[in-house]
């Protein structure tokens, strides 16, 4: 969020920017939610930020658009004619997002990761074990860790012999199909 260094007199408006991609009928390709379409005279004595972040809220959960969410005429016109190809478009934005959830900086102490099964053995064994919150201690946590790594890579390793049968399977029925052309 950007704001002008004349905020809040009249006819300054707030910028809302998004650091990456979004496709909505009510933000421009630059990425930038088109806050004067819906407060077409800002009036610093009627609106302010909290309405324009209520604002921004709704534009991610209206299921139509009116004639107003002209930032991205295309948005508009494939919500209305094609909603399942709008959707679609949503749910790749999404997955472009959420893949740049896990782009590091350089020398940060912080790593984020996409969840594995390691992670997903952990949350179920803490959910199951630590229901108590004054009943925590470092060892419980410390032993949900360890079982969940040995759980996880033991997920993992199912998978990926579940998938190396199939793909042998899948061989198979190729090698079959191929005896019986000949």
């Amino acid at each position: 969020m950007e704001l002008p260094e004349e905020y809040n007199d009249v006819n300054t408006w707030p910028r809302i920017t998004f650091s990456q991609w979004v496709y909505n009928p009510h933000v421009t390709e630059n990425n930038e939610l088109d806050v004067q379409r819906v407060y077409t005279k800002w009036d610093p004595h009627r609106h302010y930020l909290v309405t324009v972040l209520t604002y921004l809220k709704k534009v991610f959960y209206m299921k139509a658009f009116g004639d107003n969410a002209v930032a991205n005429k295309e948005a508009l016109e494939l919500s209305r004619n094609n909603p399942a190809g709008y959707r679609k478009m949503v749910e790749k934005c999404v997955k472009e997002s959420q893949r740049g959830m896990f782009i590091n900086e350089p020398n940060s102490s912080l790593k984020f990761k996409q969840e594995n099964e390691m992670h997903v053995a952990l949350r179920e064994l803490m959910v199951d074990r630590l229901q108590d919150p004054t009943m925590v201690t470092r060892s419980i946590v410390l032993n949900c860790v360890k079982e969940a790594q040995k759980i996880g890579s033991e997920r993992i390793k199912a998978a990926s012999e579940k998938k190396e049968k199939e793909g042998a399977d899948e061989g198979s029925d190729e090698n079959l199909a191929a005896a019986a052309e000949n």
